[in-house]
C-alpha cells in the first residue's frame, strides 16, 4: 500500500534524520528489489518501442546533429564497455560507434525528446516520464546489465518522477520540470546497479541539485534547448550517481533544508507536501498511468486535435476563414496559460517563430488540425505550411479561455474524470454558433482508441521507415519485445542503426556541419 511522505522545511538546528529525509525516502523505493508485475513490463516495452519511434525521426534534425557530436568526441570511459548512440551501430562492425554514458544519454535523451512526441503524466507538476529511459539504457548497456535488470530499474525512473509530480508543483514557481527528472533518473540508475540506500540517497540530492533550472526554456521564443533540458537532467543523474558511488556527498537536506529547494524555489519555509511512495515490498506500477502521444505536439494538443480532425470531416465549411469569426477553446488553466492566449506570447501567433514555439501554440495547432483533417510531425510545421495565408487568418480568429471546471478535472485524481481537453465554442460569420468538446485524447486509456502494442508498433514503423531498413526494423521490434529476458549482449544490441547515408558520420566529426562544430 502506499505511504503518504509528509515534507516539510526544517530550519538547521532541528536536524532532520537522514533517514527521515525525502532523497533517502527516494532511494528506499530504488532500492526495494520488487518483481515487476506483467502488465508494468509489457508497457515499458511499448514505452522502448515509443522512444526509440520518436528518436528515428529526429536522427537528422539539428539538434541531434550537435548532441551526437558532442558525445562522439568522447570516447567509452573506464569501468564499462561503453554505450550506443541512437542510430549508429554499436555492435556487429569492427569499429563499433560508442561513447561513456553520460554522453549517450545525453544524445539520445535529445533525440527522443526533440519532436514532443512520446509519453507525458501531468498531474501537480508536467512530465515526460519516458525521457528516465535514455540515461539508464546507457548505464545499463556500459555496465553489462540484462534486459530483466533494465526493466526494473525503468520501472523505479518513472514511479518516482511520477510521484513526485503527484505531488510537488514546479511551474507555479517558474522551475522547469526536469527538476523532478534528475532524482527519479539517478534513482533508475541505483536500483539498476544495485547499490545501497545511502548512496542512492547523495546521488539522488546531488541530481536534484543539479537539475533545477527556470521554464524560460519554454516561455516566448522557444528555443532548441526544451530537447536538450530533459537530456541534460539525464546526464547529471548519471554523473550524481559515479560520484556518489566513489564516497561523495551532496547538499542535504536538499528539498527539507532550511536554505534547500522547498524553502527557497518552490512554495517556501512554511510549505509542506505530502509525498506518495510505494511502501517496502510493493510493486512500481506508475508507469500505467502514463499515456503516450498520437501527435507531435504538447499533451495538452492532442485532444483538441481529435477534436479539430473530427470537426474537419463533418463540417468542412470550417477550414475556410471566410466563414468563421471566431474560435474559443474552454479548457483548464495549463492550456490556457501555457500553450494558449493566456501566456500572452506574441510568437504563439508569429508564422515566422520556431517549431519549438508551435508545438506550444494551440491556437495554430487546432488551426491547422481543423484545415487539414490531421496533424504531421513535419508537415505541420514547415514554414510553408506555417505562412499560409488562409491558415494564418483563421489562426489568428482562436483564443483560449480558462473554464474553472475544465480546471477541476484537469486536476482530479480520479482516473475517470481527470481529462485534458475542453469546450470548443465556434462562432460563424452567418451568426450561428457550434458547440463540441472532448476530454481526453483518442489515444488516451479512456479514449476512443486507446494506444495498444499495434499501435507503438505501427508508429514505430511510420517513424522509422524514411531512415531505417526494413531489416532493422524488425530486427529492433524482435529484440525489444523480448526485454525481459534479453542478456546483457542483447541489451547492447538495443539500439536503431539508421540506413547508409542517413547519418553523414564524415561530415559530422569533419565539423563541415554547423551544429557540429565546437570546443569538442
Amino acid at each position: 500500500m502506499t505511504v503518504t511522505h509528509h515534507v516539510r522545511v526544517h530550519r538547521s538546528n532541528e536536524a532532520l534524520p537522514r533517514e527521515e529525509q525525502l532523497a533517502w525516502k527516494i532511494a528506499e523505493v530504488a532500492a526495494d528489489p520488487v518483481t515487476v508485475d506483467a502488465e508494468v513490463a509489457e508497457m515499458i516495452i511499448n514505452r522502448v518501442i515509443d522512444n526509440a519511434a520518436v528518436a528515428a525521426a529526429s536522427l537528422t534534425r539539428a539538434p541531434i546533429v550537435a548532441a551526437r557530436a558532442q558525445a562522439l568526441a568522447h570516447p567509452v570511459s573506464t569501468g564499462g564497455s561503453g554505450s550506443s548512440i541512437f542510430g549508429l551501430p554499436s555492435t556487429g562492425v569492427d569499429s563499433p560507434e560508442l561513447t561513456s554514458p553520460e554522453w549517450a544519454a545525453w544524445a539520445n535523451g535529445v533525440a527522443v525528446r526533440e519532436l514532443d512526441y512520446h509519453d507525458t503524466f501531468l498531474a501537480a507538476e508536467y512530465s515526460h516520464p519516458g525521457d528516465n529511459i535514455p540515461p539508464i539504457l546507457a548505464v545499463a548497456q556500459h555496465v553489462g546489465a540484462d534486459g530483466l535488470a533494465l526493466m526494473r530499474s525503468i520501472a523505479t525512473g518513472y514511479e518516482i518522477q511520477m510521484d513526485l509530480v503527484r505531488a510537488i508543483c514546479l511551474h507555479r514557481h517558474k522551475i522547469d520540470h526536469v527538476a523532478h527528472l534528475g532524482p527519479s533518473a539517478a534513482a533508475g540508475i541505483g536500483t539498476l546497479l544495485g547499490l545501497d540506500v545511502a548512496t542512492i540517497a547523495q546521488a539522488v540530492a546531488q541530481a536534484l541539485h543539479t537539475t533545477t533550472a527556470t521554464r524560460q526554456s519554454r516561455k516566448g521564443e522557444i528555443s532548441t534547448w526544451k530537447a536538450h533540458a530533459p537530456a541534460f537532467a539525464g546526464k547529471m543523474a548519471v554523473e550524481a550517481v559515479d560520484r556518489a558511488m566513489r564516497g561523495q556527498t551532496s547538499p542535504a537536506p536538499i528539498y527539507e533544508g532550511e536554505d534547500g529547494v522547498i524553502a527557497w524555489l518552490l512554495d517556501g519555509p512554511e510549505a509542506a507536501y505530502e509525498v506518495p511512495l510505494p511502501a517496502p515490498g510493493e510493486a512500481k506500477r506508475a508507469i500505467l498511468d502514463s499515456y503516450t502521444k498520437e501527435h507531435s505536439a504538447e499533451y495538452q494538443a492532442q485532444a483538441w486535435v481529435d477534436l479539430a480532425r473530427k470537426l474537419h470531416g463533418v463540417r468542412p465549411e470550417l477550414a475556410n476563414p471566410a466563414n468563421v469569426a471566431s474560435i474559443v477553446l474552454h479548457t483548464s488553466h495549463h492550456t490556457h496559460n501555457v500553450i494558449g492566449s493566456g501566456a500572452n506570447d506574441p510568437q504563439k501567433y508569429d508564422p515566422t517563430a520556431s517549431r519549438e514555439t508551435l508545438d506550444h501554440s494551440i491556437p495554430y495547432i487546432f488551426a491547422v488540425a481543423l484545415q487539414d483533417g490531421g496533424w504531421h510531425h513535419v508537415d505541420s510545421y514547415t514554414p510553408s505550411r506555417a505562412g499560409r495565408p488562409d491558415t494564418v487568418e483563421l489562426w489568428h480568429k482562436i483564443t483560449t479561455a480558462e473554464d474553472p471546471e475544465w480546471t477541476r478535472r484537469y486536476h482530479s485524481e480520479d482516473p475517470d474524470e481527470k481529462a485534458f481537453g475542453g469546450r470548443v465554442e465556434i462562432t460563424l460569420t452567418d451568426g450561428s454558433t457550434l458547440v463540441d468538446e472532448i476530454a481526453v485524447a483518442d489515444a488516451h486509456p479512456l479514449g476512443a482508441r486507446p494506444f495498444a502494442r499495434a499501435d507503438y508498433i505501427a508508429k514505430f514503423r511510420l517513424l522509422a521507415e524514411p531512415v531505417l531498413d526494413p531489416a532493422e526494423i524488425e530486427r529492433f521490434l524482435a529484440l525489444v519485445q523480448r526485454l525481459p529476458e534479453l542478456s546483457a549482449d542483447e541489451v547492447r544490441e538495443l539500439n536503431i542503426v539508421a540506413r547508409s547515408g542517413v547519418i553523414d558520420l564524415a561530415a559530422e566529426r569533419g565539423g563541415d556541419l554547423v551544429s557540429s562544430k565546437g570546443l569538442f
